[in-house]
């Protein structure tokens, strides 16, 4: 993720932009997005509009025309799409899954994924515009909600949860990896996923029940496992259940792509950034979880996302060298030689001591406790 340069300034809230006028902020180098400009009344002729953009705001064609001829850029906001390219803000799981019943799935996530599949191999120019700008306002999204400062730190100590999209929600290792992520909030992380099902679902889950009882994380285990593949029927129907029996939970991240749109995004994550490009959404999801990223048994996807993190610790490529550790022996030691081999690539890095491989949820925590971040 790039930083922006000081100077530059985006502005997403009327309520900024009315401060602005009220202290007499200058407007040049602003960006402004997804503002609803339309009812308010503005001398614009009396502001700097040296470099100065609307993307995507609300804005009648007087202002539209005067803004124009004062020498700003000026985005409107494309018709006919079912996303908005220059939103301000994160998805919400209510939003996504807006529209959609067991009988008939008219959500709004799902009508996204449709009109992403027309163009998915072979986008036209106008499209692929479109969507690396909806990308970029989840960039934007994200910084806002993680408030990286100059050196690429987050405020809020990111640490993220990898694992196989297909592990059935009543397997030994869902129940170990929403434990372990129930733990991580309550010590004061903030939980990533992928954003989908099985581990990511389970991830997402235990930081919900941050502060709860285990015994009633189990039994939302046990409601949700009566739908245990997110090919069944119910398997929303279920988590709806847990929802409501247990409300107002924890916040975590989710971070899906409608890529893998086939697969349901999660509906324990608090705030959802979904992209379009695949590549991006792995990359910054790795990049942001700089106090660690915890890898439960998975299969392909995972084992490709371990290999990217390494490669992130082994150049330091975002400025610090954060743990990688390893929840399952038997998958990681026995099953294939993947802790092996990384210790082998890792040796003489500053990344070496940040390996680890355990089964036990406690340990998890205790390791990136006492291993923190290292600067680059």
């Amino acid at each position: 993720m790039k930083f922006r340069p000081a100077e530059e300034i985006m502005v997403k809230k009327i309520k900024t932009f009315q401060d602005f006028l009220r202290q007499g902020t200058s407007t040049a180098n602003c960006t402004f997005q997804g503002i609803n400009f339309s009812g308010i009344e503005v001398d614009w002729k009396q502001q700097d509009l040296s470099n100065t953009s609307f993307l995507g705001c609300q804005l009648t064609n007087e202002q539209q025309l005067e803004l124009l001829s004062l020498g700003a850029q000026v985005y409107e906001q494309p018709a006919g799409l079912p996303y908005q390219p220059f939103r301000n803000q994160l998805y919400t799981w209510q939003e996504l899954i807006k529209g959609f019943s067991e009988i008939q799935d008219n959500s709004y996530d799902l009508a996204i994924y449709q009109h992403f599949s027309k163009y998915r191999f072979n986008p036209p120019i106008q499209e692929a515009l479109w969507q690396r700008i909806h990308d970029h306002s989840m960039d934007e999204a994200l910084r806002d909600l993680l408030q990286f400062d100059t050196g690429g730190m987050t405020q809020r100590k990111c640490v993220g949860f990898m694992g196989g999209h297909s592990t059935l929600r009543h397997d030994p290792y869902f129940k170990k990896a929403a434990c372990t992520a129930k733990l991580l909030t309550e010590t004061g992380y903030f939980l990533v996923s992928g954003g989908g099902p099985g581990i990511m679902e389970a991830a997402n889950l235990g930081a919900y029940f941050a502060h709860r009882s285990n015994a009633d994380l189990f039994d939302a285990i046990k409601i949700l496992s009566l739908a245990p593949s997110y090919k069944d029927k119910n398997y929303f129907t279920q988590a709806f259940k847990v929802l409501e029996k247990y409300p107002n939970g924890a916040e975590s991240l989710a971070i899906p792509t409608w890529f893998y749109g086939h697969e349901p995004s999660n509906l324990f994550a608090s705030h959802i950034a979904k992209y379009f490009s695949n590549s991006i959404r792995e990359d910054t999801l790795l990049a942001i979880c700089l106090y660690g990223v915890v890898f439960a048994p998975g299969s392909a996807g995972t084992t490709q996302e371990i290999f990217m993190d390494a490669t992130q610790n082994h150049y330091g490529t975002f400025n610090y060298y954060s743990p990688m550790v390893f929840l399952s022996i038997e998958r990681y030691e026995v099953q294939t030689v993947i802790f092996p081999l990384l210790r082998q690539l890792a040796w003489g890095k500053p990344y070496y001591d940040l390996l680890y491989l355990t089964d036990d949820p406690k340990a998890v925590v205790r390791f990136i406790k006492q291993h923190p971040p290292i600067k680059k």
